[in-house]
């Protein structure tokens, strides 16, 4: 029997012991044994901080976030290899295509966030924050990869999505991580560790992997670690509790299995389309992955005129259901992960019973075709009801992590939302309605208790992923039961991974820290226009001083007549009473036009094509007789990717443009955002 090696310290380990035997979920035959017995966490966590850590950190951005990319397209190429190591799992070909290329698409989600951050190995956080009167001393914030591993405890229903959908963010970060997958269905998390370590893609030490128990592992944490946990609550809050996790002040983030509810609107008439929408979705949560979702949908609510309308509806979709072998393309449910998670759901609906009946479903057979029922872990969906939500309070407390959810009654939307938050905290949940008062009532109603809120209508209907699956660029978490974490969420969940560090000094050391220029800084004056030096020659800090131009009548007339703009502040003098203007004023976006005018070289140079501007800022009226001057200034600098061989090898550089008056005083102030030609073409 094949017993799962672990990849720690860069090689292949078969640990000591017999181990705990994995089992085929579909027909019952034993598959692998995992074993964790006698493995040095220790040393794993020392190989992952130094070996990994240290090349992770030396990349950048852009280069961790290419890393991503190359691996996503390798894993992507050989796709099909884990479809049928997953369907062991008891996953059907839906089921398998949200768990391996819904994770590498998470893969692909996070490379492009690398070209939201600079190309640097670090970020500069916000803006920055001014701390004396006279400018000279200022504070900002930067953000550094801790120098830790980020140890991921992740949940048996989504071996590959569970390990993807994070390791994406913490190695865009720069962090290692340690994947420990639950045991029972590590063997497909083991198969795609293979395949991403013989690719030889991430660098040494980036990714360990764990099959089978913890162990001690948590007696290794440091305060630079990150612990991710994605399971059930009480064993979440077991691990959240470790006292090596208390005493290190180790950030622990948990994602528990909540309570989760999908809201009939009370708009929503019976022949509408609406109607087929929350049918259609609620019998689809029930089924995917045999209800083994933290996202699936527990409790369903329903204006109490239509419970009965809802519960022929979902009863004859569920009735349709095809159960059975997941190679069999006609089925549409496969098995649970195991006799084990199948007891435990039994156990659970067991509860659930004293206070709800079953209205669709026998928890005690199961009709499957291609398989016998008897040896995989097969389960007929279920169908709860509970008239009385308020007296009869197990359906907001004990959740079968199976295909079982409660259809419940509601009078109003009030009370909809009343009962969404008896759950104590939930991932998700939806409502169904077309109408955006009901669905601004709700989402603002409910969000204290919810991670997300998926309003569903035909409007987004033919695009929308669903009440229950989560989006790499938003967070997925929620308060209370649902663990009170959060993850994923685009840039917010790689900051998770960083450690936020505030800086203090001179605007000049800030500049020279961050490589970003800030204003009042020290100025560097080349003699050659910016405007003609390519993108490797211009450094942060230097400044073009352009000639000067006095503000004339003509020139505000001219512009309003150009630009269309006749506000009466620039063009009609006798409105001005009770203004904050003493007499007739330049258009803001005169004075960014001609400081424009007066910044740029006319002459063919190494800037490409100016494509924004950012933060601009009108900090000073401006009346005829003023007379203006601008100080151009590289403000920051980011190399950009080659699309392709024939492609120009470039960079944006942004430019502070400031504007100042007679008096030395700002009146408007700009980034602009050029496209910089590198003087060195080759790749």
């Amino acid at each position: 029997m094949q017993k799962l090696e672990n990849y720690l310290c860069g090689k292949w380990i078969t640990a000591d012991g017999e181990g705990t035997a994995l089992y085929n979920s579909v027909n019952g035959q034993q598959i692998a044994l995992a074993s964790t017995k006698g493995l040095d966490f220790k040393a794993a966590f020392e190989y992952g901080r130094q070996t990994g850590g240290q090349a992770l950190r030396k990349m950048t951005f852009h280069e961790r976030g290419r890393m991503l990319k190359a691996l996503a397209l390798h894993l992507h190429s050989i796709k099909d290899k884990f479809y049928p190591i997953s369907y062991q799992t008891g996953a059907t070909k839906i089921d398998s295509w949200i768990d391996i290329e819904g994770g590498i698409g998470n893969l692909f989600a996070n490379a492009s966030l690398r070209k939201q951050f600079a190309d640097q190995t670090y970020y500069v956080d916000g803006d920055h924050a001014p701390l004396s009167k006279g400018g000279t001393f200022i504070g900002h914030h930067i953000m550094v990869p801790k120098e830790g591993v980020a140890v991921h405890i992740n949940a048996y229903n989504f071996p590959i999505w569970g390990m993807l959908e994070k390791i994406a963010v913490n190695l865009l970060a720069g962090m290692p991580a340690i994947v420990k997958p639950a045991t029972v269905t590590s063997f497909l998390t083991h198969a795609m560790v293979k395949e991403i370590e013989q690719s030889r893609i991430l660098p040494k030490g980036a990714l360990q992997l764990v099959c089978g128990s913890a162990g001690d592992m948590l007696d290794h944490v440091m305060c630079q670690d990150v612990v991710t946990f994605t399971g059930s609550a009480a064993t979440g809050q077991n691990l959240k509790t470790h006292p090596k996790i208390i005493s290190e002040s180790v950030p622990f983030n948990m994602e528990a299995d909540s309570l989760n509810s999908s809201v009939l609107g009370p708009d929503v008439k019976e022949d509408s389309e609406e109607f087929e929408l929350f049918v259609k979705e609620v019998a689809k949560e029930i089924t995917i992955k045999a209800g083994q979702k933290c996202t699936a949908v527990r409790r369903i609510l329903v204006p109490e005129n239509l419970i009965d309308q809802v519960q022929q509806a979902v009863s004859i979709r569920l009735a349709k259901t095809i159960i059975g072998d997941p190679t069999n393309k006609e089925v549409r449910m496969g098995a649970l992960a195991g006799k084990e998670q199948l007891k435990d759901v039994q156990m659970q609906l067991g509860k659930l019973l004293k206070s709800s009946e079953i209205v669709f479903g026998d928890p005690s057979k199961v009709e499957v075709l291609g398989a016998k029922a008897d040896l995989g872990a097969f389960m007929s969906p279920v169908l709860l009801r509970n008239d009385d939500p308020y007296k009869k309070t197990d359906t907001h407390n004990i959740e079968a992590f199976g295909p079982v959810s409660t259809i419940i009654p509601y009078k109003t939307l009030d009370e909809a939302i009343e009962i969404t938050k008896m759950g104590l905290g939930s991932l998700c949940c939806s409502i169904v309605t077309n109408d955006a008062k009901i669905a601004r009532d709700f989402s603002i109603g409910a969000a204290s208790y919810h991670g997300r809120i998926l309003t569903l209508n035909a409007e987004c209907a033919k695009e929308s992923t669903g009440h229950g699956s989560p989006m790499p660029l938003l967070v997925h978490g929620g308060p209370g039961r649902a663990g009170g974490g959060e993850e994923m969420g685009g840039i917010r969940g790689v900051k998770h991974y960083l450690q936020r560090t505030a800086i203090q000094g001179s605007p000049s050391m800030i500049s020279a820290i961050t490589e970003v220029y800030q204003y009042g800084a020290k100025q560097e004056y080349p003699v050659e226009h910016l405007f003609q030096k390519h993108f490797e020659d211009l450094k942060v800090g230097q400044t073009y001083i352009t000639h000067k131009h006095t503000i004339t009548d003509a020139d505000i007339v001219n512009f309003a007549n150009v630009s269309g703009d006749h506000f009466y502040a620039h063009t009609d003098e006798t409105s001005l009473e009770g203004t904050i203007f003493e007499r007739r004023v330049a258009h803001g976006y005169y004075i960014l036009s001609k400081a424009a005018g007066m910044f740029v070289d006319p002459r063919k140079g190494p800037v490409l094509l100016n494509y924004g501007i950012d933060e601009a800022r009108f900090t000073k009226p401006v009346y005829p007789g003023t007379t203006i001057g601008v100080k151009l200034t590289v403000k920051e600098k980011t190399q950009q990717e080659k699309r392709d061989q024939d492609d120009i090898k470039k960079g944006i550089v942004k430019f502070m443009v400031e504007v100042y008056d007679q008096e030395d005083e700002t009146v408007a102030l700009a980034t602009i955002l050029t496209m910089v030609k590198n003087k060195d073409q080759k790749a």
